[in-house]
């Protein structure tokens, strides 16, 4: 595993794997036991130049490729992946935390992503509009928008770093990928590495391991790409946004949530703790979707509460890559110190535990809280860590309210005995996604995914990705002849 990591520790730009120039270097640790998986000299602003300029020259000729032929690269990739499955998994765990059962879950996103890549290469379509000019055709082209910019996020790396490499590179652009400094090696240079072998042209995707200290905005103001595709949080994407529009850029802003799973009084209780289980605690809480909050009707509360406690008391905490593990470690000490101090926070505002973990390094055993003042700013807040709060509430209109009362509006999902009561539920609230009767954490290849307020701008997934990295060109031919006023 250690040389393996070794092997991928470098800038890939223009086709070639090369050391970064910059003066210092990201150290790649085990977040469950610190051990170090490598060293990577970052990237400066003069390899972020040479890596978008090398995607802007190779693009065009891939954007006049056979779009055919642009799908076997994918098809490639995909049984790369398939091929190298054991050791990517081995990676996740390793670089990110990640417990076997989130590495198979990662893992098998990623090869539904990249079989929808494979058809996205042929999906652009023309248009023949009518003109009131007689003889004039106008054709309306889709077309690549040229240079793609992604930053990727540490929580499932591959999958979000791939959900727009992938889709981009088969509309025809170039791309450059700037992973997360926490997994520079699963979220970068592994799928650079799977992309090369696969024979994708070089020069195409391009892979910087770089962080802001050194680079500023360099990424977001390069004139090269015209789209920057950014997953993270809402107070980073917020700035990206403003970047973007100073720069005449597009930005695909896939957010932070604050999801609630809510328990209507005609819930079936125990799949509601199973979903809600996992909604909240999967890959330890380090989700966008996660159920930050799980609201219950006052009349099931007693029930599903102790259920819920229990099924969190017997999830096991500790090594990730133990197959029994359900919880395995934060990404970083910084997280945990952070969750740390929610759990201080809503004992102080009042809040009772019902389930307190300890925290050790980096691993944060789950906590269950309840009786959280209304106005605690933590109900509002994203917590990106396995720390469960337990509201309940009294009626739906009451429900609606709750859950709509944050400023994020990602995901969600409501459990009931009446499908139909649950969709007229989830089309009050305001948010990109809402599930009825399963859990908070989806994504699927070909349906629209992202959020609404400060959960992000734009969609991924399917035809929506038409959206995010091609634009319309309108090209009119007069086929007799124009007449003109002088």
């Amino acid at each position: 595993m250690s040389s393996y990591f070794t092997d991928l520790a470098q800038q890939y730009i223009d086709g070639e794997w090369r050391p970064g120039t910059g003066s210092w270097d990201i150290i790649d640790f085990n977040p469950y036991d610190n051990e170090k998986l490598a060293s990577v000299t970052i990237a400066t602003v003069d390899e972020v130049d040479a890596a978008y300029r090398a995607a802007g020259r190779a693009q065009k000729q891939w954007a006049a490729t056979n779009p055919y032929a642009r799908r076997a690269v994918f098809e490639k990739v995909l049984r790369l992946v398939e091929d190298r499955e054991a050791e990517i998994s081995e990676a996740i765990i390793a670089e990110l935390g990640g417990t076997r059962l989130k590495a198979a879950f990662e893992l098998h996103l990623a090869k539904e992503f990249l079989r929808e890549a494979v058809h996205l290469s042929l999906r652009p379509e023309g248009r023949i509009i009518p003109s009131p000019v007689d003889g004039k055709e106008n054709r309306v082209y889709r077309v690549p928008v040229g240079v793609v910019g992604v930053i990727s996020p540490f929580n499932f790396p591959f999958l979000l770093s791939l959900k727009s490499v992938a889709p981009a590179l088969a509309l025809g652009n170039g791309v450059v990928l700037k992973p997360h400094q926490n997994t520079p090696i699963v979220g970068g240079t592994l799928i650079a590495k799977l992309f090369e072998d696969a024979g994708l042209p070089g020069g195409l995707l391009n892979v910087v391991v770089t962080d802001i200290a050194e680079i500023g905005d360099a990424f977001l103001e390069h004139p090269v790409p015209k789209v920057i595709s950014f997953t993270g949080s809402d107070k980073v994407g917020r700035h990206v946004a403003t970047v973007c529009a100073a720069n005449f850029k597009r930005s695909v802003l896939e957010l932070g949530g604050n999801s609630a799973l809510v328990v209507l009084d005609d819930a079936d209780v125990d799949y509601a703790v199973d979903a809600a289980v996992f909604s909240r605690f999967v890959h330890q809480g380090q989700v966008c979707m996660a159920a930050n909050r799980v609201l219950v009707d006052r009349s099931v509360a007693d029930e599903f509460t102790g259920k819920f406690v229990a099924k969190v008391k017997s999830l096991k905490a500790g090594d990730p890559r133990d197959p029994s593990t359900v919880i395995g470690p934060v990404i970083n000490s910084s997280q945990a110190d952070a969750l740390s101090g929610v759990v201080e926070q809503a004992l102080a505002e009042g809040a009772t535990a019902l389930v307190r973990g300890t925290t050790t390094d980096n691993l944060v055993e789950p906590s269950v809280l309840t009786g959280l003042p209304a106005d605690s700013a933590l109900l509002q807040q994203e917590v990106f860590g396995p720390v469960a709060f337990l509201v309940p509430f009294d009626g739906e209109e009451e429900a609606v309210r709750l859950v709509n009362d944050t400023p994020y509006g990602l995901s969600g999902a409501v459990h009931t005995g009446n499908v139909e009561r649950g969709v007229n539920f989830a089309k009050q609230i305001d948010t990109g996604m809402f599930h009825v009767n399963d859990g908070t954490v989806h994504d699927e290849p070909i349906v629209p995914f992202g959020g609404e307020k400060h959960s992000g701008i734009g969609r991924l997934n399917g035809d929506t990705m038409l959206d995010a990295f091609t634009t319309q060109k309108w090209i009119s031919v007069q086929h007799g002849r124009s007449g003109f006023p002088f």
